[in-house]
């Protein structure tokens, strides 16, 4: 171990010590360790961080749902809901009354604002403030008296607010206002994750983290040739081989120190820069991007033995010799049996779990996380056989063609090396999509699939009227039309009735959206024929038989009202319309309604919206906000998704977005790398007279014949992968063709983009007095 700490201890002072070749080499490890490294600490803080929001959003929490109703006290507050979306983003905003001095405040409110007064967070008041905002701003008129602290919020990016009121008391029904003496939930035992959720996320982190190992592996091997060059020279005063692979190792371990250094500040640049930004819909402030001490621990001693073990690895086929490196000799030819060993390996640990389900219990998380990482890894395994295997085929064409074969012919695995990184990210991206495409429906709730007719909701609030409120929406820029109907419920018995039948009341015009008539007039009633939401319709409502219009409030402060069903009801089939807002049951004009019933329906209005216009939506919901502004219009072209299904689907968008970063980067700096190692070689191909397109044309072919092989390789483990994970689920196994053409595009766009930053450099590489030497 003495010998050990000395030989890397030397190899640490030449990376230091070497001019500036160690120095440029140094640099170019260190930058791509580095990148990973800062990938590696946002990975580790991701959880710190959504427990960070989770935590945030429990304590500001004001809504009860509670049976039990506060009494007024000077210490209580009164709250009202009344969140609205713009332009398809949710504004959380809240109405506040407090009824004594010693009313709770808000987190992140210093004081209460009064009526016709608001706090908005920062982001809400800049849309505010904006061309963007002018529809939100007649919505939200209410002057602004201040922002939002970051305690009061989930995220730098988030449109709060909150404004005062008055006379809310009356509007308690303890769901969208409420009385309250602090904020935050009650702690309660949250329940068990989904087995297939918690999959998901064991996946995602093996996916996202596997590329992240590769780019590092590769870095710390950047300028690999010129250093064993080098070395040669320890062995020409007497140093042994098993020396000279550990000085070559400190070298590496050098590059991987200063890496981390550089990772750490990258990470603490990348913290700053989150701040301000936001990906699918999550923002987060820089205090919540902590990475967990353990891991950040884990990390700073991984990284460098990696680089140890990686160069020790890399050297095992190279004889430095005192008089020079035996490295161009015909290698032999790498053997296959091995590199399958990895990905069957992968599927034998995946292979017990498959048809689990969720029924089963929870998946056996080694198994899976060692699963898809030998997998993944199994495709840097197969990679360089592939090229291999196929460049040595590969032979007469374009003079551009031809010094792209041969460079790739001499040194295959330094070509497979810079795309490893991007072949495993796509196949783990590509898996990924299948698995969440097949579970996406179990934890979606979809409205609806196409937007023809009626495309939005509106409640009319008790006591208002519902032909003013129609009348507000007809007017209303955008709208094409309006349709009210009254909806209530028949009970088979006057008091706690067990069977129920759905009621709809309507003019004949306004059922003819909902139903096709053979004919109508006022008085008439229709059945419609059974649906999901018909519940005891057929069961209840016979020719004769005695129903009545029951309150469905739970006060029940009116009485139940009879009616008596008419002989002779005719079926009549549903629209369009009724299938979309799971119209059933009864169908009745206002005439057929006996005395007094009509106080026991709830109004409810029907848009059908101008496609053409510009903010339809926009002008719609400024509309509903002016009738009541606890009940924003319902969209019918929205999904709802479970919530922790959503949360990983987004931390999976966050993470692959900054693993396409890192990759991009991190291919960047090799390309680089490999372009300095070759400037003699270019200057000397220049001073033969080969023209600059001809070698831009062969640097653009020796990226094009790697990453075409590793993405075809990464489709097929990647769709494999994705087959194993789906028959896991016990979920039926498709394949979305244009997701797998999507992951594949969006990898070879970012080795286009690579290669046409790293043409620049190229050009100024190729002149003749690079040949000059001392």
């Amino acid at each position: 171990m003495r010998q050990w700490g000395r030989d890397l201890a030397m190899g640490v002072r030449f990376a230091f010590a070497g001019g500036r070749e160690g120095w440029v080499r140094v640099l170019l490890t260190a930058v791509g360790v580095g990148l990973g490294v800062a990938l590696l600490l946002l990975t580790t803080a991701i959880p710190n961080a959504m427990a960070t929001r989770d935590a945030r959003e429990t304590a500001r929490s004001d809504m009860t749902y509670s049976a039990t109703r506060l009494k007024k006290a000077d210490d209580t507050l009164v709250v009202g809901a009344i969140t609205t979306t713009y332009h398809d983003k949710n504004v959380r905003g809240r109405e506040l009354e407090p009824e004594g001095p010693k009313a709770p405040l808000p987190p992140g409110v210093s004081a209460f604002p009064a009526p016709g007064e608001m706090v908005v967070s920062p982001a809400l008041k800049k849309l505010l403030e904006s061309d963007d905002g002018k529809l939100l701003r007649q919505r939200l008129p209410e002057r602004i008296v201040g922002t939002i602290g970051e305690s009061g919020l989930i995220g730098s990016a988030e449109l709060a607010f909150y404004r005062g009121a008055e006379n809310l008391a009356p509007k308690i029904d303890g769901g969208s206002v409420d009385r309250i003496k602090r904020f935050g939930a009650p702690q309660q035992p949250s329940d068990p994750l989904d087995p297939v959720l918690i999959l998901l996320i064991l996946v995602v982190f093996a996916v996202l983290l596997t590329p992240v190992a590769v780019f590092i592996a590769a870095a710390v091997r950047f300028g690999g040739e010129r250093r064993d060059r080098r070395l040669a020279a320890l062995r020409l005063v007497g140093s042994d081989a098993r020396m000279t692979r550990r000085v070559a190792a400190g070298e590496a371990m050098a590059g991987a120190l200063v890496g981390l250094v550089l990772g750490a500040g990258f990470f603490l640049i990348g913290r700053q820069i989150a701040g301000s930004v936001e990906v699918f819909d999550y923002s987060f402030f820089p205090s919540y991007l902590n990475p967990s001490p353990l891991l950040a621990l884990l990390v700073a001693v991984a990284v460098p033995a990696a680089a140890v073990l990686v160069t020790q690895f890399a050297l095992r086929g190279v004889v430095i010799e005192p008089l020079g490196v035996v490295r161009t000799a015909k290698p032999s030819r790498r053997r296959l049996w091995w590199r399958l060993l990895l990905p069957v390996g992968g599927l034998a640990m995946l292979y017990p779990m498959i048809g689990q389900g969720r029924e089963s219990g929870n998946f056996n998380q080694y198994l899976t996380i060692g699963g898809v990482m030998l997998l993944l890894v199994g495709v840097t395994a197969l990679l360089p056989w592939a090229v291999e295997a196929v460049v040595a085929r590969l032979g007469a064409g374009p003079v551009a063609w031809q010094l792209a074969v041969r460079r790739l012919q001499l040194s295959s695995g330094t070509a497979a090396r810079m795309v490893n990184g991007i072949a495993v990210a796509v196949a783990g991206a590509i898996a990924l999509q299948m698995l969440f495409a097949g579970v996406d429906g179990q934890y979606t709730e979809r409205k609806t699939e196409k937007v023809t007719g009626m495309q939005m909701a509106v409640d009319v609030p008790s006591g208002s009227p519902v032909a003013a409120a129609k009348e507000k929406f007809a007017a209303t820029r955008g709208v094409e039309y309006v349709y009210d109907l009254s909806e209530g419920y028949l009970g088979n018995s006057r008091t706690d009735p067990q069977n129920f039948a759905p009621v709809s009341v309507g003019t004949c015009a306004s059922l003819r959206k909902v139903a096709k008539l053979p004919s109508c007039r006022d008085g008439d009633v229709f059945v419609l024929r059974p649906g999901d939401y018909a519940y005891d319709t057929k069961k209840i409502v016979k020719s004769g038989s005695k129903l009545w219009f029951d309150d469905s409030d739970d006060d029940k402060t009116t009485k139940s009202v009879p009616w008596t069903v008419p002989a002779g009801l005719k079926t009549v089939q549903g629209t369009t319309d009724a299938d979309r807002t799971g119209r059933a049951g009864l169908l009745m004009t206002p005439s057929a309604l006996p005395a007094g019933a009509d106080r026991l329906l709830t109004g409810e209005l029907y848009l059908g919206l101008d496609n053409a216009v510009p903010d339809a939506l926009e002008y719609v919901r400024n509309t509903g906000a002016t009738i009541d502004p606890y009940n924003e219009p319902i969209q019918f072209v929205s999904s709802l998704r479970d919530k922790n299904y959503a949360a990983i689907r987004g931390g999976l968008f966050v993470g692959a977005t900054c693993v396409l970063l890192l990759i991009g980067a991190s291919l960047l700096v090799s390309q680089l790398e490999q372009l300095r190692e070759r400037k003699k070689l270019l200057s000397s191909l220049i001073a033969f007279g080969t023209r600059r397109s001809t070698l831009s044309l062969s640097v653009l072919w020796q990226t094009a014949i790697p990453i075409g092989l590793g993405l075809v390789l990464a489709a097929a483990v990647g769709l494999t992968l994705g087959v194993v994970l789906l028959k896991m689920t016990d979920t039926p196994v498709s394949v979305d063709w244009a997701s797998v053409l999507q992951m594949t595009g969006a990898g070879a766009a970012v080795v286009l983009a690579v290669t046409l930053l790293s043409l620049p450099p190229l050009l100024r590489l190729m002149r003749p007095d690079g040949l000059r030497t001392e």
